[in-house]
């Protein structure tokens, strides 16, 4: 703590003191300043500071002596030294009761102890305590500058500064993500995550400062579930923070910021913030150039982009990847990332800078659930799509790829529960082709599982063959035009009356031309299925007992359904 009341009343020019009230608290009350002041007190008292007094002007007004001592109190001074013997000759009984009921300190010497002799001493030792805390602040700062030169890892850093500083730090990227979980206890890192996604980590707003102190106006206080944070940006280029170091004040009880805040600590956490500052450059410099190296690798594989085997292997082999290992391809597409960040986006800066906070998180998932099922992954994120090669058994069905993604999805919806992803899944092929054939044909499952199901769902190729053949023929030209000839009156139709002619011709060919089930189904009355039933007819010219008339308009509506969502739209218009 430093120099302490209890510390300046064992200095030998106070030997005739005499403490009349807070002697409990004597080593609780911190100096940080003496100065003598009379009446009145206004705002000439700081905090922790001891006040020396003759209590001139209160000799014939003890009214006036009790509002002083008030007016020091509130004020928030470590102690009241008063000189018996001029002015005062003794402190009343109700100033001593108000004091203790304060918890506050009062001392008092006899008149011919010079103030200034106790100014003296106190600013002496001050001054000593200052050196000694300037050395240790250098030593630590050197300490820490030697942990990056010496290629640290952020755990060690970390580490130091928490023993420096006397309470538990933590250490994120400029979203909030934490860069070190090694020294964090396991309780905590799954709180944090939660205060991420919420939005409550880290404040991007400047709320009023602590203090008038330039020094402490980047600290940021938060409170959140029981824990009381002080947040201190890690600055770069134009003031833009780049990460951000978290004190956790002690518990129980919280100490208050300011009182947390010594100048010492202050001073800890500036060459800590600095040591970061640096670890960061260095770290994002080498963390960018491998993303960008595997990510960019993944997607020419997906694309087909390698000329040869032997190219791809090297490069996999400097990457830390094998691609001998049988891999199927997974696509997924976060279909609600935007509706997500305008509900959070005041907390963001840009919806860029929350996307890359999801897509780690994404990540993360998904290297965890790989490690927890022992198989390699390989993921980038592209075109709004995450592209990821998944190590499997090497059959032709990829079992391995629905368990995998029932863990990942398990975990996200604990961590992003508002988050949807619609996943297409391929399927194994041999050789370096393989992985582009994988990589198509899961983007195919992907395409046709979100205009078959919607999203939210996940489709494997193998389970699309039906899908697939419609498709086909959808993109034909010439079947495209007998398509539109046939259920075009049907589309324009249900657009201006509103009764889904094309939804009752599904379900009645479903039931296998079953009048009375397609009514139940429908919940609607036998003679309006046969209205709607005789409307199809007359507005397509087919005939419904024909089975080549059925045939064609049930094949009809099936490529409809597959076609673009463009040309959909199209039609309508």
């Amino acid at each position: 703590m430093g120099l302490t009341v209890k510390d300046v009343s064992k200095f030998s020019v106070m030997s005739k003191a005499r403490v009349r009230a807070g002697k409990e608290v004597l080593d609780e009350h911190c100096v940080q300043w003496i100065s003598a002041i009379e009446m009145p007190v206004e705002n000439f008292v700081r905090k922790n500071e001891v006040v020396l007094s003759t209590g001139v002007g209160c000799e014939k007004d003890p009214s006036s002596l009790r509002q002083f001592v008030e007016d020091v109190i509130e004020s928030e001074a470590s102690a009241l030294i008063l000189a018996l013997g001029r002015f005062i000759f003794d402190i009343p009984s109700d100033i001593i009761e108000l004091a203790e009921e304060n918890q506050f300190i009062i001392i008092e010497i006899p008149w011919e102890i010079r103030f200034s002799d106790i100014i003296e001493e106190v600013m002496q030792e001050l001054n000593a305590i200052q050196q000694k805390e300037q050395k240790t602040s250098e030593k630590i700062q050197q300490e820490l500058l030697k942990l990056i030169l010496e290629d640290a890892e952020l755990d060690q850093i970390s580490s130091y500064i928490q023993n420096s500083v006397g309470c538990p730090v933590v250490i994120t990227d400029q979203a909030g993500v934490l860069l070190d979980k090694k020294s964090i206890r396991p309780a905590l890192v799954k709180k944090w995550e939660s205060y991420v996604v919420n939005g409550v980590i880290p404040v991007r707003e400047l709320a009023a400062p602590l203090t008038q102190d330039p020094m402490f106006h980047k600290f940021q206080t938060i409170e959140v579930e029981g824990e009381v944070l002080l947040q201190l940006p890690v600055l770069q280029v134009l003031d833009d923070p780049q990460g951000y170091l978290y004190a956790l004040l002690p518990v129980p009880p919280h100490p208050s910021a300011q009182s947390f805040l010594t100048t010492y600590r202050v001073n800890i956490l500036e060459h800590a913030v600095t040591t970061i500052n640096l670890w960061l450059s260095r770290q994002n410099a080498i963390e960018k150039t491998k993303m960008r190296l595997r990510s960019d690798f993944v997607q020419e594989l997906a694309k087909g982009e390698f000329i040869s085997w032997d190219q791809a292997h090297s490069r996999a082999k400097l990457l830390g990847y094998n691609i001998q290992l049988p891999y199927v391809c997974i696509i997924g597409y976060p279909e609600n990332f935007k509706k997500l960040f305008n509900k959070r986006k005041q907390d963001y800066q840009s919806f860029n800078h929350w996307l890359d906070s999801m897509i780690r998180y994404v990540e993360e998932e998904t290297f965890y659930a790989a490690q927890s099922l022992k198989r390699e992954v390989m993921i980038t994120y592209q075109e709004e799509q995450i592209i990821l090669f998944l190590e499997s058994a090497g059959e032709q069905k990829p079992e391995n790829a629905s368990a995998f993604l029932d863990l990942v999805e398990r975990r996200l919806n604990n961590l992003l529960p508002e988050v949807v992803i619609s996943w297409g899944i391929g399927d194994y092929k041999e050789n370096l082709k393989g992985f582009e054939h994988s990589y198509e044909h899961a983007k195919m499952a992907l395409e046709i599982g979100r205009r078959k199901k919607g999203p939210g769902n996940r489709t494997m190729y193998e389970n699309t063959r039906i899908d697939r053949v419609l498709l086909e023929i959808a993109r034909n030209e010439n079947m495209k035009e007998v398509v539109m000839s046939t259920i075009e009156p049907l589309i324009r139709y249900d657009s201006q009356r509103n009764m889904d002619l094309i939804e009752t011709f599904s379900t009645y060919n479903r039931c296998n031309g079953n009048v009375s089930q397609t009514a139940r189904i429908l919940n609607l009355h036998r003679q309006s299925l046969l209205y709607r039933l005789r409307k199809i007819e007359s507005l397509t010219g087919l005939a419904l007992i024909d089975p080549d008339d059925l045939f064609l308009l049930e094949l009809s509506i099936k490529i409809w359904k597959m076609a673009p969502y463009e040309t959909k739209a199209a039609q309508f218009n």
